[in-house]
Formats: structure tokens, C-alpha cells, sequence
């Protein structure tokens, strides 16, 4: 895997954009959260995809108070999305956001996703934050939906990711992969295991782009500056996936 710093974002001339991008469970902030915010802000992510994101009592405050300290702002998701959220920097310039229920399975946990347009430059580029059943059969049609739901975005690029529940080698994982570019298989960077962060054994969590965004690195960020150990295991319980990707002008 390679270790050399990921690129930092910027716009080139042409109009096209490189872009950081983490996807991150949260726990619903039960844990360190200036740990967490640390974090955050030391992998300078122009979007931030959340999962269990805050649901309940003054969870827009609590999720406010991430984003600020973290150096972004809301742009959609919560417990109106039934915990995936998007956070983004002020880079980002933002063209609409959808909070999608998915269908409730009697006895299981409601799942959603947070969904977002928006543009860096040129660059136009379609955005969602997924957290997928424990259950196989469910997260299987989950999986599904998240394509359609990606393809109904309607941009020329999209880029997907999240805690999948899911191994690479699962059907869900890999019928994903199949449609999609998974990054840290693209461009392998940083360390690759998400869970747990006092015992990396499993990589469960993913980002995932469309044909045509080049993937220039993506994994998890230990070796990011101002990035500790101790702050990824107080944070909370799954370590974050960075990516770095460059979008062509829409």
C-alpha cells in the first residue's frame, strides 16, 4: 500500500477537482468527540460521509457542534435519513440534498440514506452516506437500492461509501465493487482494516466511486498529520476511510 501523503485538494485549471473525501461511523457520538473532531479536521475532508450520526434528543445541535468543530457544515442526513449524514467544507457548492427511508423490516433497525448534489469547480458529482442491515437478506436489497438510488442522482459522477456490515467477499460487498470503482482496491493507501480500532481485523467500511473519477489513494488515515492512535480509539468504534479522488469538469 502506498504511505506517501495523499494529495491535498484543489481546483486545476481546467476546472476539474481533487477532492478528499472520509466516510466515518460515529456512534452516534456516545464516545470522545473532540477526539473525533480531531480527527476530522486533520484529514482536511471536503466531504465527510457519517454514519450514526446523532438521532434523538437535540441531534441537529450535536451534529452542528461536530461539523463546527470539525471545520464543516451540514449539508444533509441525521435522524431524517435514520443516521447517515453528509458534512462538507465550504469548497463545496451545493445543489440539492435528499434524506431517503428505506423500506422498514419488522423487528430490525430503520436504515436510510443521505444524499447530496453538489459541485467543486467544474467538477458536478453525486454524493451518499449508507449504514446497511446486519441482516444479509436486507442489506443485499439495500445494496441494490443504493445503486439505483446513485444512478437517480442523474450527475455524470457519484461517489458512495459507509459502513457496509460486510466483508469484501460478501454478496452485498461484492455486488457493489461490481457497478462501482471500490477505492481502496484502485488506489490502495494508508492501512486497509476499519474495525475494530484496538483490533483492525475487518475491512467493513467503503468508498466507492463511479467510472471516470480517478481514485489517486484511498484507506485509513494513520499516518495523516495530527492524527493519533489514541484519538482513532477514543473517537469512536470503526476508524475512518479517506479518499482522494479527482473528478473531471461535468
Amino acid at each position: 500500500m502506498a504511505t506517501t501523503p495523499l494529495p491535498n485538494a484543489r481546483t486545476e485549471p481546467d476546472g476539474s477537482a481533487v477532492i478528499r473525501v472520509l466516510s466515518y461511523n460515529i456512534r452516534s457520538m456516545r464516545d470522545d468527540t473532540a477526539a473525533l473532531a480531531r480527527v476530522i479536521r486533520a484529514c482536511a475532508p471536503d466531504l465527510v460521509l457519517v454514519q450514526e450520526a446523532p438521532r434523538f434528543f437535540r441531534w441537529r445541535k450535536k451534529l452542528a457542534r461536530l461539523a463546527a468543530a470539525s471545520g464543516q457544515v451540514i449539508l444533509s442526513g441525521g435522524a431524517t435519513a435514520s443516521g447517515p449524514a453528509l458534512l462538507c467544507s465550504l469548497r463545496a457548492t451545493i445543489e440539492r440534498t435528499e434524506d431517503v427511508l428505506l423500506p422498514l423490516t419488522p423487528g430490525l433497525h430503520r436504515r436510510g440514506f443521505a444524499t447530496a448534489v453538489v459541485r467543486f469547480g467544474g467538477a458536478r458529482v453525486g454524493v451518499l452516506s449508507c449504514h446497511l442491515s446486519l441482516q444479509k437478506d436486507e442489506r443485499y436489497e439495500q445494496g441494490g437500492t443504493l445503486l439505483d438510488r446513485l444512478a437517480a442522482l442523474d450527475t455524470p459522477y457519484a461517489i458512495a461509501g459507509g459502513d457496509l456490515n460486510e466483508r469484501p467477499n460478501g454478496r452485498t460487498f461484492r455486488r457493489l465493487a461490481a457497478s462501482l470503482q471500490d477505492c481502496w482496491v484502485a488506489a490502495p493507501w494508508g492501512a486497509e482494516y476499519t474495525s475494530t480500532p484496538t483490533d483492525p481485523h475487518q475491512r467493513i467500511d467503503a468508498i466507492f466511486a463511479t467510472d471516470g473519477i480517478e481514485v489517486l489513494g484511498c484507506g485509513v488515515p494513520r499516518a495523516v498529520p495530527g492524527v493519533t492512535e489514541a484519538d482513532l480509539r477514543a473517537a469512536t468504534d470503526h476508524l475512518p476511510v479517506l479518499a482522494a479522488l479527482r473528478i473531471p469538469v461535468a
